[in-house]
This record gives C-alpha cells, sequence and structure tokens, in this order.
C-alpha cells in the first residue's frame, strides 16, 4: 500500500491539450522583388571585369571567323557529326575526349571556387557579361539609376516613348548578332550570316537563330538576376565548395559597426561609430540587390562592385579603404590564413591528373578508325568454288587533315582468302565505305563461330598507323 502510495506522489502529471496542424501549403507562389536599377560604379575591379568581358567578349566574336589550313577553325558540325578545333577533328568515335574535356573543366571550376570563391560568376559568365552589356545600353540611352527609375515610373509619354524603343531595338540587335554568332560555332559562319542577310537560310536556321537571340534577349534585358538567383544551380552547390580560407568579398564588421552617418570632421570614435556611414552604396550598385554587410550569401557573385563602391566612399571620408574587400572569413576573425590546404590540393591533384590524362589521349589518338558491318541477310553461305563466305561492310574514317591511303588484311584463320580491294583511299576527314568478302575452306574451320581480326595500315614513309578490329567468322551449318 505505501508503495503505491509512494508511485502515486512521484507521478508526473503531463497537461495535454489539443494541438491545431495546419496543412502547409506545397506550392509557394513565386513573389519578384521589384526591379534593381543598378548605380554605375568605377573603380579598380569595375575596370578589370570590363576588361575581361570585353575580351572575352571579343574572343567570341572572332574565334568563328579564324580559318586554319583553310577551314573553320573551331566548328561544331553536329549535322556531319564532327567537332573541328584547330586541325583536330572529332568524331562520335571520339566522344571520350570531350567527356575528359568536360571533367576536366569542372575540376577546374571547383579549384577556382574553392580557393578565390565566385570569380566565374562575376567576371567570366556570360550572363554576367550580357547583363552588364545591357546595363550600358540602358545607362547611355536612358541614364542614370535614378534617371531610369523615374523615367519607368511616368506615363508614357513621347520622351519615354522613343527612349525605350531605342533601348529595346539595342537590345534585339545585339541579341540577334549573339544568336548568329553563337550558331555560327555549329554551321559554316560566313554562310549563315549572308543567308540570314539574304533571306536564304532554312528554316531549322532561322528557327534556332530567333531562339536564342530571343533566349538572349529575355535573360540578359529581363531576367538578369532571377537566373542567378533562382535557376543557375551553380549558385545552390558553390557553397558546399567554400570553407574559412575562400577568398570572397565580405564586410568588415569588426571594422564597421556601428553604422551611422557623420560629418567628414567628425571623429566616428568619440560617436561610438564605426567606419560604415551607412549610404547603402554598396547596395545599389550591386547586380542581384544584396546587402553585402547581412555576411555572406548565395546571391554574391564576387563581382566587386560593392568593393569599389566602398572604397570610393572611404577615399571621401579620409577612411582606409577595404572596409569591404576580397577577404576570407578566417581573417576577418584574425586568424592565420591557409592558403594551401587539403580541398585545394586534392582538387589540384585530381585536376593534373585528369589533364595529364586527357592530353595523353589526344596525342595518342589514332587518326584512323575502321567499324566492320556484316551482312545481315545472311551469317554466311557457300560459293561456286564450295569454300564458306562470309560478307562484310568496311566503314573505315580517316581522322587526320591530310589524304590517306591505307592497306587492310585479315588475320586468324589459315588460308582465309580476301575477295574485294585491299587498298583504299580515303580524304581527309570523311568516311568510306568498302565493300568486300571472305572465304574458307570449309575444312579449315573446326568451330562454328571463329574470331577474326582486321587489321588497317597506313601507308606512309613518314608515320605508322595501325589498328586492329575485332569481328567473326561464320560457319554454314
Amino acid at each position: 500500500m505505501n508503495k503505491e502510495q509512494d508511485n502515486a506522489n512521484n507521478r508526473l502529471d503531463i497537461p495535454v491539450k489539443n494541438i491545431k496542424v495546419e496543412r502547409p501549403d506545397p506550392v509557394q507562389e513565386y513573389k519578384p522583388r521589384d526591379q534593381i536599377y543598378v548605380r554605375k560604379v568605377t573603380g579598380f575591379f569595375q575596370q578589370l571585369r570590363q576588361k575581361m568581358n570585353f575580351f572575352f567578349l571579343g574572343l567570341f566574336a572572332v574565334l568563328p571567323w579564324l580559318t586554319y589550313n583553310g577551314e573553320q577553325a573551331i566548328l561544331l558540325d553536329i549535322a556531319n557529326q564532327r567537332f573541328t578545333f584547330w586541325g583536330l577533328t572529332l568524331w562520335p568515335q571520339d566522344l571520350t575526349l570531350l567527356a575528359w574535356l568536360f571533367i576536366v573543366s569542372a575540376f577546374l571550376l571547383f579549384f577556382v571556387t574553392t580557393f578565390l570563391g565566385r570569380v566565374w560568376c562575376g567576371y567570366l559568365c556570360p550572363q554576367t557579361v550580357w547583363t552588364f552589356i545591357f546595363i550600358w545600353f540602358e545607362e547611355k540611352i536612358e541614364g542614370t539609376a535614378n534617371q531610369r527609375k523615374k523615367l519607368d515610373s511616368q506615363k508614357l509619354n513621347a520622351n519615354k516613348l522613343w527612349r525605350k524603343t531605342l533601348k529595346h531595338s539595342c537590345w534585339l540587335f545585339f541579341s540577334l548578332l549573339t544568336s548568329l554568332t553563337f550558331v555560327g560555332y555549329f554551321a559554316p559562319v560566313e554562310q549563315v550570316f549572308i543567308n540570314f542577310f539574304t533571306f536564304n537560310s532554312s528554316f531549322v536556321i532561322v528557327s534556332v537563330v530567333l531562339f536564342f537571340a530571343l533566349c538572349t534577349y529575355g535573360n540578359a534585358g529581363w531576367m538578369r538576376e532571377i537566373m542567378c538567383l533562382h535557376m543557375c544551380p551553380y549558385a545552390r552547390f558553390q557553397s558546399a565548395m567554400f570553407d574559412k580560407d575562400t577568398l570572397t568579398v565580405s564586410y568588415d564588421y569588426n571594422r564597421g559597426e556601428t553604422r551611422g552617418p557623420r560629418s567628414r570632421k567628425q571623429d566616428p570614435k568619440e560617436l561610438g561609430l564605426g567606419d560604415c556611414i551607412d549610404c547603402n552604396l554598396c547596395v545599389q550598385v550591386c547586380p542581384t540587390g544584396i546587402d553585402i554587410r547581412n555576411g555572406l550569401q548565395y546571391e554574391c557573385i564576387n563581382c566587386g562592385a560593392c568593393v569599389d563602391a566602398c572604397d570610393s566612399v572611404m577615399e571621401k571620408m579620409k577612411y582606409d579603404k577595404g572596409l569591404i574587400r576580397y577577404t576570407t572569413e578566417h581573417e576577418l576573425e584574425g586568424k592565420k590564413v591557409h592558403l594551401i590546404r587539403s580541398k585545394l590540393v586534392g582538387y589540384a591533384v585530381v585536376l593534373l591528373v585528369m589533364t595529364s590524362l586527357l592530353i595523353w589521349e589526344i596525342t595518342h589518338r589514332v587518326p584512323v578508325s575502321l567499324d566492320i558491318i556484316r551482312d545481315r541477310t545472311e551469317l554466311a553461305k557457300e560459293n561456286f568454288n564450295g569454300d564458306i563466305e562470309n560478307v562484310y561492310t568496311l566503314k573505315v574514317l580517316n581522322k587526320s587533315q591530310t589524304d590517306n591511303t591505307y592497306r587492310l588484311s585479315v588475320k586468324g584463320i589459315e588460308n582465309i582468302q580476301w575477295h574485294g580491294p585491299k587498298e583504299v583511299t580515303v580524304k581527309a576527314a570523311s568516311v568510306q565505305m568498302l565493300p568486300m568478302s571472305l572465304s574458307v575452306d570449309p575444312y579449315e574451320l573446326e568451330e562454328y563461330m571463329t574470331d577474326i581480326i582486321f587489321v588497317i595500315e597506313l601507308i606512309s614513309d613518314e608515320d605508322e598507323v595501325s589498328l586492329e578490329h575485332e569481328s567473326r567468322f561464320f560457319d554454314k551449318r
């Protein structure tokens, strides 16, 4: 009895109440924020970005017009299933090389991101480059950020109409040139431009050109930061490659806080303020509209616009520059910065190994390919001599940039007879189909199926090139 009373005294009573369960809405409507009017800023990093943008934009425009050995130097000819890079022609059989190239490019991006942060986004990404070009058109036609904002708030009038018409016309024309140049990488660029402007292009070419022109116009003119914030996967997974020693655009909160306005003559320490005068200029120049003072954010593309803007303010206030700067988290915390670290070394080693393998694959690439196509009507037949005959079609692909003559042979069965030409001349970067047949005395065949090897050799006094291709010879049973 006493034991039951002790248990009752030690019992913990937990109040029970009904909890209202609200079912969350699985679909959240995207609500775009106000339009961003990017303010123009000048400085070291913006000059660097503009020079890099100009260089790579010029490279993009010039490359398809360059020639090598009388042919377009870079041509990704999908219709004829061959990619040409400065005399190196890649065929569907060489897609492993393209796979290696993509892998090397990916690890190079990982290495650069771990070391320098999102410099690709800020300085080299086509979305950023074309967006700033479109903003340049805006500034020249509609004026500064405040003037553009004021113009958009006005009702439609003659001034607004001609400025908007001219701006969008420039956008569309530049988008069209971009699209034509891009398509020029996949088709002869001279024909693309001439046929398009003389209205002789095919329906496919016109459709592709207009599609990419509209994509360029929409992405750089209207989508802009939305592409970076909501559609680009790199913005989402790049944070996984960051560490506390990654170089990023950061705000020095220890130096900048507490924020507040003041005159140049006032001492911020006497006012209990930091170096940040809370002018919001760093927000006004940001192409994605973020406040870098809120810390590291995935929206930041490391373009350095806020760095130049803040440095200009610090210079006017006669403060030290670098309140916003390219730095690391460890440096902001006053800790030692490790430039060489395990993750970075790992990426570097993998990048070095894969680059070496890619170079080895290219340098040891056999400039000829041989495919064996069997007669599909019957595997074997008996000819007029009583021998067993198999019919083949040899597909010889000359991957080099010169016409070559090849010698063909077969091995694997004693006294096998070759019916058809044993030498074939194939033009540069082309395919030659060669019908032929093999026959064997049935007494030479011990099994229903015998392995044989076709051999192709380059007839040349300079290079020794040979390739073997395994096939089968069937008996008639």
